[in-house]
């Protein structure tokens, strides 16, 4: 916790008797954070974990199923609304470091996730918010009407807003409750994330097979109301540990720094920087003094001492508009270095999202059956993306590391531009395999003039579990790039951006989703995706350009943004160089602290 930033008005009073023991016991028991807040944290991230997944990963059947969209239309709903939840979390946690702090954000933002859950778990149970179903062959369709519409769409734009707020700050509110300057702290804090992924896990089981499998065979009024249930179980749960967490003061938002920056920037845009004195105030955290960097020269500018009037008595910036702290130009320059590899993962999260959409329509139009009475829920397929990550990183962890470290082998770790390599070339063979799937399945129902075609789901397995590895490879280790390169006090940037780049991915895909459509639909030919039948559909032909997609994005990786994986080869300014750089209150000379640091201005961390 930064010192003087907790706020301990909603904690416990402690009284202060420190000659009696039994009463430091007692005060101790009483104080606020540590596992004492933990317990209610953990219970509402299960429950809330419960209600949203069980309704993400079964959206695209229910919206098929009870709406009657074409698949289109359904792939369309699906990203925009999964690309709108990554953007209002980006809000969110400007909102939250900024004006409300963590705890209200969470509050409100479980709020409009319970009343969003509670509209569609509405648009299930009341006939009269639905269109009429289909028939067997949904030849015969009725389609919504604008009512019906608006509510739906009404109930997706606040879970998105609930979404929103819930995303950014919850593992983030549950680390505040720790202190991280201890060595008893830290290791509370590693073994929080372990009962944080433990709990996630679990939820996201029971989420994607007891409450799909209900919605799916039973009732989808019942599959909703059970998450509904959920999220209010979770929202009580929250509330009853309110006097015991620990609630962090907001510190203001990193991105209004970053305006800051590129607006002194550009009103000094004239100025020469050679020879001029910079502003580098002393750090009031713990962090090291940033040091100045070679790259993004022009930003430099935004921390030039134009004038000694842009100072006041106290040596400190009077318009921040104006003059901008080495630090903050140091953190925006670190934000565009990771944007080559950023990009690289939008094109990766585009291939990895074809599996929550047509992946699953094709689910929809095999064969799910496992013996005379029972039918796999198309909503399960995403189990073995998720088994098959889990499978490699507990290999990867467990078997190969060790095993590497017995033999003696000097860097067991694969390198991270390895690693993202082999995601991109997962997300190629993972399109290649559905494309020659998809044909295999579409030629079969036509052969038996069927809807469903004969051909078995397990045949849709192995594209799955390549997008799960794929996810294990690529997006694991760009989140993990994302982390490395941004100092300690821009981790919250680093998820901000990693939620970007999934909202970017939707957009994207629901833009090449329409037009491709357009192009094959032209002159009246039949489209490759759209209608509500994949069998008269060329799906395999979307999934090859998907693929190209991958190539391409494994061409400009390779050739490009590779090199900005490697931090070895950036290297700080020389001691020559430092002297030409006149820091205010510093020497040239750069000390033992300075040359330690990397890039981003905090000390080098081991990987």
């Amino acid at each position: 916790m930064e010192n003087g930033s907790s706020d301990y008005s909603g904690a416990l009073e402690l009284e202060q008797e420190p000659t009696s023991t039994s009463s430091s016991s007692s005060a101790s028991a009483k104080q606020p954070g540590g596992w004492r807040s933990i317990k209610y944290i953990i219970g509402n991230e299960s429950f809330e974990k419960v209600a949203s997944m069980s309704l993400v990963s079964n959206l695209t059947v229910y919206l098929l199923s009870n709406y009657n969209l074409s698949n289109i239309y359904v792939v369309n709903v699906v990203q925009i609304w999964n690309g709108s939840s990554n953007i209002f979390s980006l809000i969110g946690a400007f909102i939250s470091d900024t004006y409300l702090g963590r705890f209200k954000t969470l509050f409100f933002g479980s709020i409009a996730s319970f009343l969003g859950i509670l509209t569609i778990t509405l648009t299930a149970g009341i006939r009269q918010l639905r269109p009429h179903p289909c028939d067997d062959n949904r030849h015969h369709c009725q389609s919504p009407d604008a009512l019906q519409l608006a509510v739906l769409f009404f109930g997706l734009a606040l879970l998105s807003i609930g979404a929103g707020g819930i995303r950014p700050c919850n593992i983030a509110f549950g680390a505040d409750q720790f202190d991280s300057k201890t060595e008893k702290g830290r290791a509370q804090l590693e073994s929080f994330f372990n009962w944080w992924y433990f709990s996630f896990t679990i939820a996201l089981v029971i989420a994607l097979t007891a409450v799909v499998y209900i919605q799916t065979n039973v009732s989808w009024t019942l599959g909703f109301a059970i998450p509904t249930c959920c999220l209010a179980l979770s929202i009580a749960i929250f509330l009853l540990g309110r006097h015991t967490y620990i609630c962090q003061k907001p510190q203001g938002s990193i991105f209004s720094d970053m305006a800051r920056v590129i607006s002194a920037a550009f009103r000094k845009r004239n100025v020469q920087a050679s020879g001029r004195t910079v502003y580098n105030p002393a750090p009031t955290s713990e962090e090291a003094k940033t040091v100045q960097t070679d790259r993004f020269k022009f930003l430099d500018k935004a921390a030039i001492i134009v004038d000694p009037s842009e100072l006041n008595d106290q040596g400190m910036a009077r318009n921040a508009w104006r003059l901008c702290s080495l630090q903050q130009v140091e953190h925006l320059k670190c934000l565009l270095g990771v944007l080559p590899v950023w990009v690289t993962g939008i094109c990766g999260f585009i291939v990895m999202d074809q599996q929550n959409t047509f992946g699953v329509l094709q689910a929809v139009q095999s064969n799910r059956s496992i013996g005379p009475h029972f039918k796999v829920p198309p909503g399960w397929m995403n189990l073995t993306s998720m088994i098959a990550l889990s499978f490699w990183i507990f290999i990867y962890e467990c078997v190969y590391i060790p095993l590497a470290r017995k033999l003696s082998i000097k860097a067991p770790r694969l390198a991270m531009k390895k690693r993202i390599s082999i995601g991109i070339l997962l997300s190629i063979l993972c399109m290649s395999v559905a494309a020659i799937v998809e044909k295999k399945r579409r030629d079969s129902a036509l052969k038996h003039g069927l809807f469903v075609s004969p051909l078995s789901f397990a045949w849709l397995l192995p594209q799955f579990a390549l997008s799960g590895l794929n996810e294990a490879f690529a997006a694991v280790s760009i989140m993990e790039y994302f982390t490395l390169e941004m100092p300690e006090s821009m981790r919250t940037v680093a998820g901000a951006i990693f939620f970007l780049s999934l909202s970017i991915a939707n957009y994207m895909g629901s833009l090449i989703v329409n037009i491709v459509h357009k192009i094959t639909s032209s002159n009246g030919k039949t489209s490759w995706i759209g209608g509500n039948d994949l069998n008269h559909n060329r799906l395999d032909c979307y999934y090859s350009v998907i693929a190209a997609l991958g190539g391409l994005n494994f061409i400009y990786f390779n050739f490009f943004a590779c090199r900005y994986c490697d931090k070895d080869k950036d290297n700080l300014k020389t001691e020559a160089q430092q002297e030409h750089s006149n820091v205010v209150g510093e020497s040239s000379e750069p000390n033992d602290e300075e040359k330690a640091l990397d890039i981003t201005g905090t000390t080098k961390r081991e990987t």
